[in-house]
């Protein structure tokens, strides 16, 4: 199971402001349909791809190194599964997107310059259904779409996004520096304020006008837009406080909710999904973020007492299984899971939480058989694979650590920017004797993490060994050369 890390809390909020300003800007006219600008448009023209490229790849790299990141695949990618459904029936099919979940504390998501997409963790939890968190992530894609971040700073003309950049790379320099971050957030600040004052509106309007559209063509109801704008305002009564921070970097007002909900009476009706899916995700979430779990334990056993419909109920128990294991109750918790398999014997995380339960109850082999049959039947599920990974790891074999490289290498094809996967890979590759390997793959972790010069430094100790043959010697040389290269540009930027 996978162990939820702790955070750097100011770091973590400071960060998440400076990224929130990010999209608390903008503006265009209203009209019935939206009509994309043409290539030449200056406003979108404020980046080149390769420039958006690089900016989504580094400001991924850097939320990982302030621990931002939830990495448990199976959260993660139901929210980019869920994300890139959306933007299949969006006005640009075709753009990148890279969707991920934050450990923020914060109820809000936000979109950055390169089709950076990001939910914060108690949005999520805040949610009642897939269609609540669909219609923020719609409404998101909505401003990367209709470039509503590109028409700020061209407007603003007192900072462009290459400036931003600028600034966020000082924050990734100055490696979580308190002063330097707080500098960095000010500054954004002051940008974003002026332009809000004139364009936010415009944007938060055309964006749930963009994001109804695309709701209803994805599948989802629309009205879990107009529900989860309601619950906001409700949350904020009834705790006597300030609106969350969705509601500051997102306004909503009675007369948007009531147009939102005009819009959506004129759309075919969409039939609700069960959303089973969704509910065990969140329950996952929630158990897995929870430091206590008696506290996990007793929220879920006080959710079980309500009457919930059944896709509500499976997930309340899948939760309460994950709190029990993590408590140690093992028995409770094979129970639960063995009743929710016989309900749902396909459903793959029950599947899993079983096979993770039989490890800590010390039943290898049979926790190795289980996820061996599954790998075999699902090769690229990330979720399995690193699973069984894990499992065969614990014999600490180096025949199955072996076949453990050899599953982890696939997946690595397929997700290579994920540190979890490089750091598992790593440990794999020591274990079956393939040290040249391991470095490499503990380098690209760290790297993965934000960790530039710690990468560098591993492959620089790596480099200097006797040992390689040329063919190790080139690979590592070339990469050695690529992150220095990146490393001799950051430095740059900082000096700039």
């Amino acid at each position: 199971m996978v162990q939820v890390k702790q955070k750097h809390g100011v770091l973590r909020q400071l960060l998440g402001a400076a990224l929130v300003t990010l999209v608390s800007l903008s503006s265009i006219a209203q009209t019935d349909r939206v009509y994309l600008p043409e290539l030449g448009n200056s406003a979108s023209d404020v980046l080149s791809n390769s420039e958006e490229r690089e900016y989504a790849e580094r400001l991924v790299r850097q939320m990982r190194a302030f621990d931002l990141f939830i990495e448990d695949p199976l959260i993660s990618n139901f929210f980019s599964d869920m994300g890139f459904n959306l933007v299949s029936r969006s006005d640009q099919p075709k753009a990148a997107f890279t969707f991920v979940v934050l450990d923020l504390p914060a109820i809000n998501a936000f979109a950055a310059p390169g089709g950076v997409i990001a939910l914060h963790s108690s949005l999520i939890l805040l949610a009642d259904s897939q269609d609540e968190v669909a219609g923020v992530l719609a409404h998101e894609i909505a401003h990367i779409t209709q470039l509503h971040m590109y028409r700020a700073f061209e407007k603003a003309k007192s900072m462009n996004i290459l400036a931003m950049l600028a600034m966020m790379g000082l924050i990734l320099v100055g490696g979580g520096d308190s002063d330097v971050v707080s500098g960095a957030v000010m500054g954004a600040q002051a940008v974003a304020q002026q332009a809000q004052i004139n364009f936010t509106r415009h944007n938060e309007v055309e964006a749930d006008r963009v994001g109804i559209r695309t709701l209803a063509a994805s599948g989802y109801d629309p009205q879990g837009m107009a529900d989860f704008f309601q619950k906001m305002g409700a949350t904020t009564r009834a705790n006597g406080e300030g609106p969350p921070e969705f509601l500051r970097t997102h306004p909503v007002s009675v007369n948007r909710i009531a147009e939102v909900e005009s819009r959506i009476q004129n759309l075919p009706p969409v039939e609700p999904a069960d959303g089973n899916q969704f509910y065990i995700v969140q329950a996952r979430l929630r158990a897995l973020l929870e430091k206590d779990p008696q506290k996990a334990i007793f929220h879920f056993e006080t959710e079980l007492e309500k009457e919930l419909s059944e896709a509500r109920k499976n997930g309340q128990l899948y939760g309460l299984a994950i709190a029990l294991q993590r408590n140690t109750e093992y028995d409770r918790a094979e129970t639960i899971l063995s009743d929710l398999l016989e309900k749902e014997p396909l459903r793959l995380a029950f599947q899993l939480q079983t096979a993770s339960l039989q490890l800590k109850r010390g039943r290898h082999e049979q926790a190795i058989s289980a996820l061996a049959d599954l790998y075999h039947s699902f090769p690229g599920n990330q979720a399995i694979a690193l699973e069984y990974a894990k499992a065969l790891l614990t014999e600490k074999d180096p025949k199955l650590a072996e076949t453990a490289t050899v599953v982890l290498k696939q997946q690595l094809t397929l997700q290579q920017n994920d540190p979890a996967l490089y750091a598992l890979y790593a440990q794999a590759a020591n274990l079956a004797g393939m040290e040249v390997r391991a470095t490499e793959a503990i380098a690209e972790s760290y790297y993965q993490r934000g960790g530039l010069e710690e990468a560098i430094s591993q492959l620089e100790g790596l480099v200097r060994r006797d040992d390689l043959d040329y063919y190790q010697r080139a690979r590592v040389s070339a990469r050695l050369t690529d992150l220095r290269i990146q490393a001799g540009a950051l430095e740059d930027l900082s000096e700039s």
